[in-house]
């Protein structure tokens, strides 16, 4: 098979599926590009079984991507459970396939796959975004389009779950939204089209730099803090120090040792910290509290009004701290009754 003339960079998460199958679908074998598919799915997924149903609806051959596999025109790769899919080389593009630190608490992340085509394959590059739930894929656009390529994204009035395409399109300038069924039209003229004539002329050197960091697994503190600059921020997987990076127009963050967010996946993770610490919070209340009604229940004092005092005086805590949990926005609040207070 030819040397793909362009690479196709499919994301999807939540949905992604029964859409990528849509997709797939409408890509005849001679393809001329070769496309690599990031799909969210859990660590002990099976990924061939998900390749073969892919290849039971499209002409492009399907494979389960493997570390250093030749890619060729014409062929779908599928980056395996829990690892990275990455591309490397331009004159004979090949598959990285990583146990990298996950990216927008991700791995296979969306991001990283988008990041490093767009830095071997600069403007021959067509990112897609799928159906899916929060920002994965967004950063990962706005690299394509900082190297020269184009992005690509699924109308979110047509996708299953739009919080993904719709991230996409209010961050980055994309070029084409368009539903499932047009979209194989539209891959098909782009990658049969000659390239502009007006495209950068060399990849920016921060995305060159993360790209490396990607593909050695793990960076170190002089290498981060030469894409941005230190902030007061910890980072929610392994607890050292986040910069922010200076480049690109998506806010995002970076550790030292390859973990990296966008804003916005940050803020998603520090509001689920918080409940968590809350939850603990009042589980401790509760307790101090039945222990001091057992206390002053089984040993009668002089104190026993204050101690009831005390007492009360908890109770008010515990269902300030209840009614905030209850009526907070944050996913994963158990659902008890916000008028549950504690009384007994």
């Amino acid at each position: 098979m030819p040397v793909p003339s362009r690479l196709i960079v499919i994301g999807t998460s939540a949905g992604g599926m029964p859409a990528l199958v849509r997709l797939v679908a409408q890509l005849p074998a001679s393809f001329p590009a070769a496309v690599l598919v990031v799909q969210h799915f859990a660590p002990d997924s099976n990924g061939q079984h998900l390749v073969d149903r892919l290849a039971r609806h499209t002409g492009l051959a399907c494979h389960l991507a493997t570390n250093g596999q030749v890619l060729e025109a014409g062929a779908l790769y599928l980056a395996p459970p829990d690892c990275h899919l990455l591309v490397k080389n331009h004159e004979t593009p090949y598959a990285l396939v990583t146990k990298g630190p996950r990216e927008n608490n991700y791995r296979p992340a969306i991001d990283a796959l988008f990041r490093s085509a767009a830095v071997a394959y600069g403007p021959a590059v067509v990112g897609v975004v799928l159906t899916g739930m929060l920002h994965d894929g967004t950063a990962g656009l706005e690299y394509i389009k900082r190297c020269g390529g184009l992005a690509v994204v699924q109308d979110p009035h047509d996708a299953e779950h739009p919080s993904m395409p719709e991230t996409a399109l209010r961050n980055v300038a994309v070029d084409y939204v368009v539903p499932l069924s047009e979209m194989g039209a539209l891959l098909e003229k782009i990658t049969r089209s000659p390239l502009p004539a007006t495209t950068p002329s060399r990849i920016p050197e921060d995305l060159t730099q993360e790209a490396a960091i990607a593909e050695r697994v793990v960076g170190n503190v002089d290498e981060v803090a030469r894409l941005g600059h230190l902030v007061p921020l910890t980072c929610p997987h392994c607890g050292g120090n986040l910069w922010e990076l200076e480049h690109g127009a998506v806010l995002r963050y970076r550790c030292h040792t390859g973990h990296a967010f966008t804003g916005d996946t940050l803020l998603r993770n520090s509001q689920q910290n918080l409940e968590e610490t809350l939850w603990v919070a009042l589980r401790m209340m509760e307790e101090r509290k039945n222990l001091l009604t057992s206390m002053a229940t089984c040993e009668p004092s002089p104190l026993g009004l204050q101690q009831a005092e005390r007492i009360e005086e908890l109770k008010k805590h515990v269902n300030r701290l209840r009614e905030f949990l209850l009526n907070s926005t944050a996913p994963g609040a158990p659902a008890t009754p916000a008028s549950q207070e504690v009384s007994e």
